[in-house]
């Protein structure tokens, strides 16, 4: 692996021009292409096979017209006043005019005023789905009843989702990149080359993402997921190379054989890094949700397409930079040995390496301790799909969903709808009494409307309001409980569904794919750091060390997210249940990102070991070589991530929270501290391997060690760990 990258890395270097405009070129393609081919994104999160999604599928092929969007506007009289049917009257008739709309239902029609008469719901029907509602079309339906008078009138339900775009918050992160970069390498072209190297890389994966999107249905998170780590792993993995090709020249190397020799080392670790990380992200496809593949797997191509990049057209921009890649005090190079002791004896990594190494027991119990006490709010997490209840005060869909609560009650933002169908019109209507007694009977219902049947009679719809919101826990145990109920309805078909039911399913369904996922996802990493590291110990510490960090992470989020404290920090109106998806996707991506970590840090730790370095003082070496690059690389990455907490979007933001501090916990505390702690108590035992495993596990050679043989370069061991 290290001589195949080595002689692409000089490849590289040495055709610098050719490769730097065959990447220009594919960027220019894939932008062409997704101008011209770029598809709509979608808000649906449904699991194919669910109870909910079974009953919207039978809707739009017995139901058709049941089966679009639909939108709720909310009428309220002044206060001590009431609703007349004149006054609603043209708030009805400027919904049904927007273009698109099958019916707009007169609420004193369909009885959905509120008993003090002062509050009106004025359902909305439309022809299309939600993802076929267009921009012109959202904003006739917020005008709708923008003309009457004297009323308080707001416009909810799903058409009214905002889709999160990418805005500038997200430039925030990367100026802190740049930043970090500056004072990491002490020299603007190398941060420059760095960050414009990692741009070109999530360009070209976000232009391919977007020239698939019209054969690909993509979530509307999708691309800010891609965006948010192919920028992060972009930057981190051209920072770890161009670090030591800065050292590799320094080292009295010329330019051509120090991007070899970077590429060859730091790029072998890069590549695995990477590996793992695109693992993790593909795995999500075991969970077997649609829209987590595809947000899983689009995350993965574009750091996939960051790997390449850091290993091709990265060489070939430190060639056109020379050695301005270096401050200019260390344009003049030193004797190698000399540079060696210098930066041994005086490195902030090189000191923090020995502090940890004689306080490796405190720092072992001091973290463990104290990662385990930021989980303890994990016991309490509760997941569900955001409703409006979450969304940002003053945002239309909030103040529709607030509306209604005032005049309604909760329940009527949380409405399911029992889907009723047998073979013929005297079936289904037997079928649909049965059912609506059942459903009336049931704990946690507040009441249950008239059916409404489609043009054959097979068909009909009972809209179900609960007592609770739709993320409460107590309307999913209503939801459960009418599911059972109506089991015993014999002669017809019945499903519960909603926006309600679909998140209760989505959960339920993420919930029961989590622990597999995790066994398949940490199980194939382990095997993929074993093969790296040719050690059984060492993976199994950075699997341990992983579940530390995950369970810190999810006990931060659910402190601040759900339970509200420090809530204001991060701009988050109202506290409210994780989204479901979160934890199967933080998972994936937050172990990806700590084994990046582990593989920088420990890969040296593992190069000097081989080359004949005492195991501990191979640690301190770890620590004082890469220690810097992978607290820069973690800082970097947390700016990055920390820019999406600033969108309006709950869900990114949830996100971009919980990894920015998953990547702080797993870098500064189980990596830099942990991980160096446990490799101290472990000695020469953290490289054991035994000898039949041995034989059998192919040699990847990613310290180098063919390579140095076969290319020597001579190094005299320096003595890292003092008595």
């Amino acid at each position: 692996m290290a001589i195949l990258l080595y002689r692409l890395g000089r490849l590289s270097f040495r055709r610098r021009g050719r490769v730097v405009a065959l990447w220009l070129l594919l960027l220019a393609l894939l932008g062409g292409g997704a101008a011209a081919f770029s598809g709509p994104t979608t808000s649906k999160f449904s699991i194919p096979g669910t109870e909910s999604q079974k009953a919207l599928d039978s809707l739009s092929r017995e139901f058709p017209q049941a089966g679009g969007a639909t939108g709720t506007i909310v009428v309220a009289a002044p206060e001590g006043g009431k609703l007349t049917p004149g006054a609603v009257a043209p708030v009805t008739q400027e919904a049904a005019k927007v273009p698109g709309v099958l019916a707009a239902v007169d609420p004193f029609a369909s009885k959905a005023v509120s008993r003090d008469g002062r509050y009106a719901l004025v359902q909305v029907q439309f022809t299309s789905g939600v993802d076929g509602i267009t921009d012109a079309q959202r904003e006739a339906f917020s005008e709708a009843g923008a003309s009457v008078p004297d009323l308080r009138v707001e416009h909810g339900g799903e058409i009214m989702r905002g889709v999160p775009e990418i805005g500038s918050t997200e430039v925030i992160g990367v100026a802190v990149a740049a930043l970090v970069l500056v004072l990491t390498f002490g020299s603007l072209v190398a941060a420059g080359m760095t960050l414009l190297n990692a741009l070109v890389g999530v360009g070209a994966g976000m232009a391919g993402l977007f020239a698939l999107s019209s054969v690909v249905e993509l979530t509307s998170t999708a691309p800010i997921l891609a965006l948010m780590l192919g920028l992060a792993v972009g930057i981190d993995y051209s920072l770890f190379i161009t670090s030591r090709y800065r050292y590799y020249l320094t080292d009295g190397m010329d330019g051509e054989e120090a991007a070899g020799r970077a590429v060859g080392t730091a790029g072998s670790a890069v590549v695995f890094a990477g590996a793992t990380v695109v693992i993790a992200l593909a795995g999500l496809a075991v969970a077997g949700v649609p829209f987590l593949t595809v947000m899983g797997l689009a995350a993965a191509a574009t750091v996939a397409l960051a790997v390449l990049v850091s290993l091709t057209l990265l060489p070939a921009v430190l060639g056109f930079a020379g050695a301005r890649v270096l401050p200019r005090k260390q344009r003049t190079r030193e004797p190698a040995a000399a540079s060696a002791r210098v930066e041994a004896e005086s490195g902030l990594g090189f000191r923090w390496g020995r502090i940890v190494a004689r306080l490796r027991v405190p720092v072992l119990v001091l973290g463990v301790a104290g990662l385990g006490a930021l989980a303890l709010p994990v016991q309490d997490m509760r997941l569900a799909l955001p409703d409006a209840s979450t969304e940002a005060v003053g945002s239309p869909n909030r103040e529709a969903y607030d509306l209604t609560t005032e005049g309604f009650g909760e329940g009527f933002n949380g409405r399911l709808i029992a889907v009723v169908s047998a073979g013929t019109p005297q079936a289904t209507g037997t079928a649909v009494e049965k059912t609506a007694a059942l459903i009336t009977k049931t704990p946690g219902v507040l009441a249950v409307a008239p059916p409404q049947t489609n043009e054959n009679g097979t068909t009909a719809l009972l809209a179900v309001i609960p007592e609770t919101g739709p993320t409460d826990a107590a309307t999913e145990d209503t939801v459960n409980e009418i599911r059972d109920r109506v089991e015993s309805v014999s002669g017809a078909s019945v499903a519960l569904t909603g926006a309600t039911a679909v998140g209760i399913d989505v959960s339920e369904k993420l919930a029961g794919a989590l622990p597999v996922y995790l066994l398949l996802v940490v199980g194939l990493s382990v095997l993929l750091l074993m093969l790296v590291f040719r050690s059984v110990l060492v993976p199994l510490k950075a699997a341990l060390g992983f579940l530390l960090t995950i369970g810190a992470t999810f006990g931060i989020t659910v402190a601040i997210f759900q339970e509200g404290h420090l809530a204001g920090l991060v701009g988050l109106d109202t506290p409210g249940p994780l989204v479901s998806f979160l934890p199967i996707l933080l998972i994936g991506i937050l172990f990806g990102l700590a084994m990046d970590y582990e593989v920088f840090l420990v890969s040296r730790m593992r190069e000097d070991f081989v080359h004949g370095v005492d195991a501990r003082e191979s640690v301190v070496s770890g620590v004082g070589h890469n220690g810097r690059v992978v607290t820069a690389a973690a800082v970097i990455m947390t700016a990055v991530f920390g820019g999406f907490v600033f969108m309006p979007d709950p869900i990114i933001k949830s996100i971009g929270f919980a990894l920015a501090v998953g990547v702080l916990v797993d870098a500064f505390v189980v990596r830099m501290a942990l991980v160096p702690a446990v490799m101290h108590l472990l000695g020469r035992a953290a490289w054991w391997l035994p000898g039949p495993v041995d034989r059998v596990l192919p040699d990847l050679d990613i310290e180098g060690e063919r390579l140095n043989r076969e290319i020597p370069v001579q190094r005299e061991p320096a003595d890292l760990v003092k008595a």
